[in-house]
């Protein structure tokens, strides 16, 4: 077994050594402008670039000219929330969102209502999920747009998308939803919204590229887009494609369809057994979204009285990240935790473990034993 061990594949993800593979070609042999149709190089990376919209539309059940590269879903995001809200402005300028949304979404709802927009962001009950009563009660004549994400980043709470899609979408409004995190751990589909976004870098593929679904049935999206230039991705996009990142992205996806059912089984055999372990050493631990489903692989895991940050300096040998964001050197407590009522001392006592594709029992075995030691030590020095 390796020193550090690996437990934050939340935030990202070795590229796997078959999507590399992959992509490797589209450095060297293939380097050509996928834009340029006139002779064989652009021919050949442009017949990459398709397989990949193809890969990716085949993951999420959609058709591959539905599918825009981006680079990431911060950038998808943006382009699917500023670019509905300016199409369908005549319509209305009502946006609808969560709580415990990933910034991208939040802050570009944001900005758009600095603008003139009305944005509603509804509460979550403490388990984490929206209320659809609630959801409901926040439609009105003027909606546009509901933004949910599919699965929480930090807590791995899995929101209950097909009831979200029977109010939003039988209401004639579109329904976005961040699949970043859900998208190759569990299904995912394309049916049950009219938006989507998903990163690369998420299931072992590489970082800087990403996609956005957009339907183009019924209903058929319209999409003012961001940046203009060149007319790439249909004039959604402008700019000369990452070809290699994007063949990357398809790759990473279809090996993840394929892997997807049994390796979601084994994480979360191993993740149970950790916070099973945990409980019955430490007792009073808070397990933070436990009450909803949840991502197989994710464990946000509250310890009360112990700072996280001490923890992790304890934790050496594990690389593992807080529940909280840090700004201007001066940390504040999670804005997903404190949206669930955990008070901002329990936030700022939190950390998350994420398992991968890579993740062993002898490894998860390791964790469990440093946790509970490190914990213990640090709970005596307090007492002391």
């Amino acid at each position: 077994m390796k020193l550090p061990i690996y437990l934050d594949f939340n935030a990202t993800t070795p590229v796997d050594e078959r999507v590399v593979e992959r992509m490797l070609p589209f450095f060297t042999s293939h380097f050509g402008n996928p834009s340029s149709k006139g002779h064989a190089f652009g021919w050949a990376a442009s017949e990459g670039v398709d397989q990949a919209r193809e890969q990716v539309a085949a993951m999420i059940g959609a058709a591959a000219r539905e599918i825009t590269f981006t680079s990431g879903s911060t950038e998808a995001l943006n382009l699917a929330i500023r670019g509905v809200a300016a199409a369908y402005r005549r319509k209305g300028n009502h946006l609808v969102t969560v709580e415990t949304e990933h910034k991208a979404v939040l802050d570009t709802c944001k900005a758009l209502e600095r603008d003139g927009a009305e944005v509603s962001i509804l509460p979550v009950q403490s388990s984490g999920l929206v209320d659809l009563h609630t959801l409901e009660a926040a439609i009105t004549d003027k909606t546009v747009m509901v933004a949910i994400m599919w699965a929480n980043n930090e807590t791995g709470v899995l929101q209950p998308m097909e009831e979200i899609a029977e109010i939003v979408r039988g209401r004639g409004i579109l329904l976005l939803s961040d699949t970043t995190q859900a998208i190759g751990k569990v299904p995912v589909s394309a049916a049950q919204v009219d938006l989507m976004v998903g990163s690369a870098h998420k299931v072992y593929g590489p970082k800087g590229v990403g996609f956005l679904y957009a339907s183009k049935r019924q209903p058929r999206v319209r999409l003012v887009p961001l940046n203009t230039g060149g007319g790439q991705e249909d004039g959604i996009r402008g700019g000369t494609l990452n070809t290699p990142g994007i063949v990357g992205l398809g790759a990473a996806l279809e090996e993840a369809q394929t892997a997807q059912p049994d390796e979601a089984a084994r994480l979360e055999a191993l993740r149970n057994r950790f916070e099973s372990d945990l409980k019955e050493a430490l007792g009073d631990i808070i397990i933070n979204g436990e009450a909803a489903p949840r991502l197989p692989q994710t464990s946000n895991i509250t310890f009360p009285g112990v700072p996280a940050d001490k923890l992790m300096l304890a934790l050496r040998d594990l690389a593992v990240s807080t529940g909280s964001a840090c700004s201007s050197g001066s940390p504040k407590p999670s804005h997903v935790l404190t949206a669930m009522g955990v008070s901002p001392d329990d936030a700022r006592s939190t950390i998350r473990f994420s398992l991968g594709r890579f993740t062993t029992a002898e490894e998860m075995a390791y964790a469990t034993e440093q946790v509970i030691a490190s914990v213990g030590n640090l709970r005596e020095s307090e007492v002391v």
